[in-house]
C-alpha cells in the first residue's frame, strides 16, 4: 500500500468528542447544527485522504462506462392492447417508456419520459408503475428525497398531463379489474409513525377529473407492529392478494379483482412461524407453506371451498430434505415451480403440466448451464401463454434472455448484455469452494477471477450478507471487471442466515443462531487461503446494510484477518436500534434478531453488536458509507461507529466516513452517480489490496 496522510490528530472525532457522551449518542439529534457540521467535516477528511486516489477513481469510472452498453433498450412485452418497452439514452440516468398497438410497430409513441421528470431533482426514485386494465392510464409513485415516502401520480396515455394525487404513501400500486370507461379503482399502502406500511387503501379515480377523486377508503389495517402490508394480483387477474407478513409469519386475504369493494377473505389465519404464499388458476387456489416442514410443501384447494369451513387443502408436492420449494407461478396449463437445491446452493425451475384433476401430465426441469448460475422466470403477463421468458446469468457470464416455447421445446436467445473492453467473460473462471465452519458445517464459497491467474494466491475482495434468508445467487457485474482485470479475485461467502441452501440455512443463522453467520464468514476467509486462492495479507471484506453487521462483527473479532473493510450503509448499532421501537423496522425485526426487552436476548445481541464490541486494537483500513435520508439504517449508525473506532484505533490504517447528504438507503439516484460511487469504492479497495498502481505489474 502507498502511504496516505494520517489525519486522525485533527479529525472531526477529536474536535467534536464530548466526554459526557462517549457513545456519541448526540449524533442522533438530526436537527442539531453540530450533527451536520460533524458529518460534513468527516466528508472533508475523507475527501482529503482520498485525493491521491481520485485520478484512479476517474479512470475506473471511465473504463466502466467503456465496458458497458450505455444506450439500452429492454425487450418488448406485448400486453392485451399494446406492446411496451423502455429505452435509456447513452447519456441518460433514467428510461423513456414506449408503446405501439399490438402488431403495428410503425405507430410507436413515447408515453412516459422518466428522464425528463428526474431532470430537476437532486434525488429521484421511481417506486412503482402500474397500467390500468385497458392500458390507457398510468399510475406511478415517486420519491424525490430518499426517505422512501412516495407521491402518487397519474396520467392518461400517451400525452396526458401528469397529476399528483396523494402524498406520503408506500411505493407499491395495484389496479383492480373493475375499470369502466369513466373510472377505475387503485390500491396503495400508507405508513404508521415508524414508516411501517400498516394500512391498505383504495381510491376510485374518475378519469374525467382524477384530482376530484373521493377520499380514499380504508380496506385493511394491520395493528401488529411486527407485520407489514403488501398487495399483488394473480396472473389470472381474478384475485387481489393482500399479504400481512412479519419476518417469519404471514397471513393473506383475497379480494375479488372485479369487486374491489368486497370484504377481504382471509385464506388462512396467521400462526406464529408459519409462512405461506398463494397463487390461483380458475377453480383452484395453491398454497406454498412451511407449516409441516422448513423445506415447504405445496397444497391446493377448490375455489368454492375457500368460502367453506369444510374446505380441506390437498397435498400436491410433499416436502423433501434435499430441496426447498421457493415459489410457484400459475398458468392456465399448470405451474412453474422454483426449487432451491441444497447441495448445489442454487435455484432450478420445474415445468408442470396439470390436468383438470391435478394429475401431472408433464414434469421436467428447465436446463441450466454447467456452472452455478441464476435462472429466473421473467414476468409473463398472459395467463395462457405457452412461451416463457427466462433470464440467466452467472459470475462469469452477463445476463441473457431466452424464449422457451413449451410446445416445441425450442429455446431462442433474445438478448445478451454486451461486454466491451479488454477483459471478456470468456477470460474468467468461477469456482465453488466449501469452507468448514467452527461447528463443522460446510459453507459454500463462490470465487471468480481471471483464468490466467488461477492457481496463485491473489488479492481478494470477500463479500457477505447473511440475513433475512436472502440468497446471494450468482450475478455478473461490469464494475467488478475493473477489479478482476487488475489482478484481484472476488469471492462470496454464502453464510448461514442467507437462503443459499434453503430455509434451514436461513434459520441456522438468525436469532439465537446468529453466531453461525460470523463463524461462517471467517471460515470462508480461511478456506480461500487454504485453497491457495487468496493472499492472506491482502483480503478485504465488503458488507452492506445487514452485511455491514456481518463484516463489522468480524473485524472486531479478527481484525488481522483483513487488510481493509468497506461498510456500506451498515447496520452496526444493533442493540440500541432494537431497543427503540419508534424507529422504522425495529418491531418488524424482532423475529430476525430478537426483542431485547428480554434480558437474555439483549445480552445475546450485545455479544455481537459491532458498536458494543469496539476495543483498543489495530483495525484494518475502513471505508464507511452512510446516507442522510436513510430510513432503514439511520445515518448515525455508521457515523458513531466511525467515531468510536477512530478513538480506539491502535494502528495507522485510515478510518474514513462518507455520508451522502442527499440520498437514502439505496445510495445515489441515477445510474451515473451510482457508478461514480462504485468507482470511488473500488479505488479504495484496489488501494487496500495493493493494486492501485498504473503499471503493467499491478495488473497481474
Amino acid at each position: 500500500m502507498k502511504a496516505q496522510p494520517d489525519t486522525r490528530s485533527g479529525s472531526p472525532v477529536a474536535r467534536y468528542y464530548r466526554a459526557n457522551d462517549p457513545k456519541w449518542h448526540w449524533l442522533e439529534a438530526r436537527e442539531a447544527p453540530d450533527v451536520s457540521e460533524f458529518l460534513n467535516a468527516a466528508n472533508q477528511e475523507q475527501q482529503t485522504w482520498f485525493a491521491p486516489l481520485a485520478p484512479l477513481a476517474e479512470t475506473l469510472y471511465k473504463s466502466h462506462l467503456a465496458r458497458r452498453e450505455l444506450a439500452v433498450k429492454s425487450l418488448e412485452t406485448p400486453l392485451d392492447h399494446f406492446t411496451f418497452w423502455s429505452e435509456t439514452g447513452a447519456e441518460d440516468d433514467y428510461p423513456r417508456w414506449w408503446r405501439y398497438p399490438n402488431g403495428k410497430p410503425e405507430q410507436r409513441e413515447c408515453f412516459f419520459d422518466v428522464q425528463a421528470r428526474a431532470a430537476d431533482e437532486e434525488f429521484f426514485d421511481m417506486g412503482d408503475m402500474a397500467l390500468s386494465p385497458d392500458e390507457q392510464w398510468l399510475a406511478w409513485t415517486e420519491d424525490t428525497q430518499g426517505d422512501e415516502r412516495y407521491t402518487l401520480w397519474i396520467k392518461q396515455l400517451p400525452g396526458g398531463e401528469p397529476q399528483a394525487l396523494i402524498d406520503d404513501i408506500g411505493a407499491g400500486l395495484c389496479w383492480a379489474e373493475d375499470q369502466t370507461p369513466t373510472s377505475a379503482t387503485l390500491f396503495f399502502t400508507r405508513f404508521d409513525d415508524t414508516q411501517r406500511p400498516d394500512s391498505l387503501w383504495r381510491v376510485s379515480l374518475p378519469f374525467e377529473a382524477p384530482e376530484q377523486h373521493a377520499e380514499p377508503l380504508l380496506v385493511l389495517r394491520e395493528n401488529d407492529t411486527e407485520f407489514w402490508l403488501g398487495l399483488g394480483k394473480t396472473r389470472s387477474r381474478e384475485w387481489l392478494l393482500i399479504e400481512s407478513a412479519s419476518k417469519d409469519t404471514s397471513e393473506i386475504h383475497a379480494l375479488p379483482a372485479h369487486r374491489p369493494e368486497a370484504t377481504p377473505l382471509c385464506i388462512q389465519p396467521r400462526q406464529p412461524g408459519v409462512e405461506y404464499s398463494i397463487d390461483h388458476r380458475p377453480g383452484t387456489f395453491y398454497r406454498l407453506h412451511n407449516q409441516a416442514s422448513a423445506h415447504f410443501q405445496l397444497d391446493y384447494l377448490a375455489e368454492e371451498a375457500l368460502h367453506s369451513a369444510e374446505g380441506q387443502w390437498q397435498p400436491l408436492i410433499s416436502p423433501r430434505e434435499e430441496v426447498t420449494l421457493e415459489g410457484i407461478d400459475a398458468f392456465a396449463w399448470g405451474l412453474v415451480i422454483a426449487e432451491r437445491d441444497h447441495r448445489q446452493a442454487q435455484v432450478v425451475l420445474r415445468h408442470w403440466e396439470l390436468d383438470s384433476q391435478h394429475q401431472r401430465t408433464l414434469d421436467e426441469y428447465l436446463a441450466l448451464p454447467a456452472e452455478p448460475c441464476s435462472q429466473l422466470l421473467e414476468d409473463a403477463p398472459h395467463f395462457d401463454t405457452r412461451v416463457l421468458r427466462l433470464r440467466e446469468e452467472s459470475f462469469t457470464q452477463p445476463p441473457s434472455w431466452f424464449e422457451l416455447d413449451l410446445e416445441s421445446g425450442e429455446r431462442t436467445l433474445l438478448k445478451r448484455a454486451p461486454v466491451y473492453g479488454s477483459l471478456t467473460p470468456e477470460q474468467l473462471v468461477s469456482r465453488r469452494l466449501w469452507a468448514t465452519s467452527r461447528d463443522g458445517e460446510q459453507v459454500p464459497v463462490s470465487v471468480v477471477m481471471r483464468a490466467d491467474l488461477a492457481g496463485q494466491p491473489l488479492p481478494t475482495l470477500l463479500y457477505g450478507y447473511g440475513a433475512y434468508g436472502e440468497a446471494l445467487d450468482p450475478w455478473f457485474s461490469i464494475a467488478r471487471l475493473e477489479l478482476l482485470e487488475r489482478g484481484a479475485a472476488f469471492a462470496v461467502a454464502h453464510v448461514r442466515g442467507g437462503g443459499e441452501r434453503g430455509e434451514p440455512w436461513y434459520l441456522e443463522g438468525k436469532m439465537a443462531h446468529k453466531e453461525n453467520s460470523f463463524d461462517d464468514f471467517l471460515a470462508a476467509r480461511d478456506a480461500l487461503v487454504e485453497n491457495a486462492i487468496s493472499d492472506p495479507q491482502r483480503i478485504a471484506a465488503y458488507g452492506a446494510s445487514a452485511g455491514g453487521l456481518l463484516v463489522g462483527t468480524c473485524i472486531n473479532r479478527a481484525p488481522d484477518a483483513f487488510c481493509a473493510a468497506l461498510l456500506d450503509v451498515p447496520f452496526l448499532d444493533v442493540l440500541r436500534t432494537m431497543q427503540n421501537p419508534e424507529l422504522p423496522l425495529t418491531t418488524a425485526e424482532y423475529s430476525e434478531w430478537g426483542n431485547p426487552e428480554t434480558p437474555d436476548v439483549a445480552e445475546r445481541i450485545r455479544g455481537y453488536s459491532p458498536m458494543d464490541n469496539i476495543t483498543h486494537q489495530r483495525y484494518p483500513a475502513l471505508w464507511i458509507e452512510g446516507s442522510w435520508f436513510d430510513t432503514r439504517v439511520s445515518y448515525w449508525e455508521p457515523a458513531k461507529f466511525y467515531a468510536q473506532v477512530t478513538q480506539h484505533q491502535q494502528g495507522d490504517a485510515p478510518i474514513l466516513l462518507h455520508t451522502d447528504m442527499s440520498s437514502g438507503h439505496g445510495g445515489a439516484s441515477g445510474r451515473f452517480k451510482a457508478w461514480r460511487d462504485t468507482a470511488r469504492q473500488d479505488a479504495f479497495i484496489l488501494w487496500s489490496l495493493g493494486l492501485a498502481g498504473d503499471s503493467e505489474e499491478s495488473r497481474g
